[in-house]
């Protein structure tokens, strides 16, 4: 019987492939032409990691972890948010970054029609505004209403499209979800609905409130399926803005437990006594090594007073000293 065109068979030998490299919006967090996952509890601070990102990217300025200095071009960004007003809460948490350009960062209205994975929208925004980044914020939001994210069959087309968009125009598409109530705390147990969504995705990264250190939110790389993970990573927010903290020592299950074993604290007062265990040192120059660990100076001041370190003054100089 004669196969329909729907139905011959038709081979493909790698001989023909020519060989690609993968390009990275932030290496090895975020590649261009993938789907990349962000998930974490309500307030882990996943949503001001990638407005932080966004910042940078409007601007063209270096992300974090970069080796070199170079500026890019400025890039556009699409930013889709179903749980944050434009006006009062994205606007004004990207004002507090130093580095921004608002015409950079664009959105698709959706008061008189949702947006869902499906939609044709997406691609038309992204042709049209050459973007290199696509954020939709939460996920749960633009699966639209008849899909049950738990079940593959209904998940695996949005994420089909998702996935063809992404590598069609060089896009960096990143889903920022609420991870699962599941038992116990490993992350693979708390996976965004089924494992059908992360598996989707080349990149996960897992944020969370460490609440034994004021502020910091610690983020890792839960699955890298184009390099080498990357190391885990922190930053903190608070009324006074953004710090980014750079590498941060910590697990997949302090980070998802929010109790890191050995606080910054803990790591500042074993600096004291390593650098001062051979006599005293300037008070400037305990400042600027602590400074170089990513020690905040109230943190080396908390340290130094539970250590009972006494500061010195020797002629214009102050020293530090165990006691």
């Amino acid at each position: 019987m004669e196969l329909s065109n729907m139905e011959k068979l038709e081979i493909t030998r790698l001989s023909e492939i020519q060989s690609t490299e993968v390009e990275w919006l932030w290496y090895p967090y975020i590649p261009l032409g993938k789907l990349t996952i962000i998930q974490g509890d309500p307030g882990s601070g996943k949503t001001m990691l990638i407005l932080y990102i966004a910042s940078l990217l409007s601007t063209g300025s270096p992300l974090p972890t970069q080796t070199n200095n170079i500026i890019s071009e400025p890039m556009t960004i699409i930013y889709q948010t179903s749980e944050d007003g434009y006006d009062d809460t994205i606007k004004p948490r990207l004002e507090k970054f130093k580095q921004v350009d608002f015409n950079h960062i664009v959105f698709i209205k959706e008061d008189k029609c949702s947006l869902t994975m499906l939609d044709e929208r997406i691609e038309k925004a992204i042709i049209k505004e050459n973007a290199k980044l696509l954020v939709l914020d939460p996920i749960q939001a633009y699966i639209g209403q008849n899909v049950d994210m738990n079940r593959a069959n209904e998940m695996r087309p949005l994420l089909k499209n998702l996935m063809r968009i992404a590598q069609s125009h060089h896009v960096a598409i990143v889903l920022v979800g609420h991870m699962n109530k599941g038992k116990g705390s490993k992350s693979s147990y708390r996976n965004l609905g089924r494992i059908d969504i992360p598996a989707a995705a080349r990149s996960v990264l897992i944020c969370g409130e460490l609440k034994n250190e004021d502020g910091v939110r610690a983020v890792i790389q839960d699955k890298s399926s184009l390099a080498q993970r990357g190391k885990p990573f922190a930053f903190k927010f608070d009324d006074d803005g953004f710090q980014w903290l750079g590498e941060y020592d910590i697990d997949a299950d302090e980070l998802l437990d929010g109790f890191k074993k050995t606080t910054d604290k803990d790591r500042a007062k074993t600096f004291l006594q390593d650098a001062l265990e051979n006599g005293p040192i300037k008070a400037s120059e305990m400042y600027d090594k602590g400074n170089e660990l990513n020690f905040s100076k109230r943190t080396l001041d908390y340290a130094k007073a539970e250590l009972n370190v006494q500061s010195f003054k020797k002629g214009k100089i102050w020293y530090w000293k165990l006691n």
